[in-house]
């Protein structure tokens, strides 16, 4: 099952390695989604992620108040002391 061009997979690949933990979610979600059916596993195999993560960003997506959310931890975890 073979949904892009290698270097288009390539390409994507590198772009993902480039996002925080947040933005992968939802760019892996995103393409999923563009794919319909067999997209989580197809991403998920392509992006090397879990497609519970994939999920998590779908569902992110879908909600405007995750979406707006400007924080990607909660405050002090990652402060050093």
């Amino acid at each position: 099952m073979s949904h892009y061009s290698p270097a288009v997979a390539i390409q994507m690949i590198r772009f993902y390695n480039t996002l925080n933990e947040r933005d992968r979610r939802r760019y892996a979600a995103v393409e999923a989604v563009k794919l319909g059916h067999g997209g989580i596993a197809f991403i998920s195999k392509l992006l090397n992620c879990d497609p519970k993560t994939i999920n998590r960003g779908i569902t992110e997506l879908k909600s405007e108040e995750q979406l707006n959310s400007v924080r990607q931890r909660k405050k002090g975890v990652d402060e050093k002391h």
